[in-house]
């Protein structure tokens, strides 16, 4: 009887766990929240100071010794380009977002010059005859002269001698056919008025003195004689610029002449005259660069109407232009972009995100418009960039050992722990443990540890 008692107990022992195999192994392998588990990814931990540091297990980080924390596993945060954020440190950064939108290519150039003479305008005043300078009528820079104006008197032993050719042909009555009329001629030639010559004739006598008159008026820029002195027939005596127009010339960088053609409007200012506004045409491009400034002179002319220009001014102006080609490019803020010297990297929007996500991207730039600047590669129409807090984004992105403007993308930081992968270039690679110092350099160990001759620590190479 207790024999078959336990046998009857055993018996139900066995179905028991037969039945419970049934029903419940099925379930548990078709179980969502059991399978996730099962399946879910390895938790990595991470370093707050020092990001770089990756372990598959807690503990403490090898070069501070700060408790490791847990690294973000949603989809966004594993791709190493995206850096997460969350609403409350997005509006704390003031992180704000413009549309990459296409459009033609337009530029303010700011331009810096000065009014300067007009160079066609410029004349020299001429002694048209030899001898000495009695007397100079204008005797200062600055004055005016006016055409016909009497502006030295000048004693001409040469032209003395000629009216006493002229007088003595007169006195041969004719016997001597042509002298009067040759003797007439040269003293044409030294510039005398017929008038002039009638009063040498009718006096009888050579006139000693004889008046220098302007050939053109203007304004003496440069005096070059004084009183006097003895100069010579055709010697410049001054220089005279008509000052009715001039030109405003200014300075214009290498960089910008691709935006810059004849023709162009041009509005300016002078210093002297703040808050009065000008406006001309750019007549001609110097085709010659400065070698010292690297830069090229444009010239706008200026009609000066009651002598309100003045050479010398300074001057300053704004060109609109439009670049010539393509007006479909990509255009974003140039606050959006951050340079490293050797490449240029923006901030995109990741679209739909569950939280605020920006993935970093390099951007390929073309012109630079001034505000804003043409990006012809690695952004499309549409796209979102930021263009306010970039640098706080980029900072989370270090923090957080994703890729960042400072970090490119084939550095990424490596999980402490695990095997790194081989490759070709690196399983054939011997890794030896060296002095740094130039000196033991022959110190050479397999294994890290202390130079024996300075006690330095040992630097891994690879061979």
């Amino acid at each position: 009887m207790i024999r078959n008692k336990y046998i009857q107990w055993a018996l139900i022992f066995v179905v028991g766990l037969g039945l419970g195999w049934l029903f419940f192994s099925h379930s548990f392998q078709n179980n969502p929240v059991t399978a996730q588990k099962s399946e879910s990814a390895k938790q990595i931990w991470t370093c707050s100071m020092h990001p770089q540091i990756r372990q598959d297990h807690p503990g403490k980080c090898p070069l501070c010794g700060m408790d490791l924390i847990p690294l973000q596993q949603n989809s966004e945060a594993q791709n190493p380009a995206v850096i997460t954020l969350s609403e409350d440190a997005v509006q704390m950064a003031n992180i704000q977002t413009s549309q990459v939108m296409k459009g033609a290519a337009a530029k303010d150039i700011r331009l810096y010059g000065r009014v300067e003479n007009d160079e066609r305008a410029v004349s020299v005043l001429p002694a048209h005859l030899p001898g000495r300078i009695d007397k100079l009528l204008i005797n200062f820079t600055g004055d005016r002269v006016v055409q016909g104006q009497t502006i030295a008197i000048v004693y001409s032993p040469e032209l003395v001698q000629a009216q006493q050719e002229l007088l003595e042909a007169k006195k041969l009555n004719g016997s001597v056919p042509g002298a009067l009329e040759a003797a007439r001629e040269k003293l044409r030639q030294w510039k005398l008025t017929p008038a002039q010559i009638n009063v040498v004739e009718n006096g009888g006598r050579p006139v000693t003195e004889f008046a220098v008159k302007a050939t053109t008026s203007g304004v003496v820029t440069k005096k070059m004689v004084n009183q006097g002195d003895y100069v010579s027939q055709g010697a410049a005596l001054y220089e005279v610029t008509d000052l009715s127009r001039l030109w405003v010339l200014f300075d214009v960088y290498e960089t910008d002449l691709p935006w810059i053609k004849a023709g162009d409007n041009l509005s300016y200012e002078l210093q002297s005259m703040p808050g009065k506004e000008f406006s001309g045409r750019v007549s001609f491009v110097s085709p010659m660069v400065d070698s010292r400034s690297r830069t090229v002179k444009i010239r706008v002319e200026a009609p000066n109407r009651n002598s309100l220009f003045k050479p010398g001014m300074l001057a300053s102006g704004v060109l609109k232009a439009k670049l010539k080609g393509n007006a479909s490019d990509l255009i974003v803020p140039r606050s959006a972009v951050l340079w490293t010297g050797t490449r240029s990297v923006v901030y995109v929007k990741v679209p739909n995100a569950t939280t605020p996500s920006f993935e970093m991207r390099s951007v390929t730039l073309g012109t630079d418009l001034g505000e804003s600047i043409i990006v012809t590669a690695g952004l499309h129409e549409g796209e979102n960039v930021v263009t306010n807090g970039v640098f706080s984004v980029d900072a989370a992105a270090q923090l957080a050992g994703k890729q960042s403007m400072m970090n490119h993308p084939e550095t990424a930081p490596v999980v402490v722990g695990e095997k790194p992968a081989k490759n070709k270039s690196t399983q054939h690679k011997k890794i030896v443990y060296v002095c740094p110092m130039k000196e033991d350099a022959d110190v050479v160990s397999d294994h890290p540890g202390k130079c024996p001759k300075c006690g330095m620590s040992l630097v891994k190479k690879e061979l």
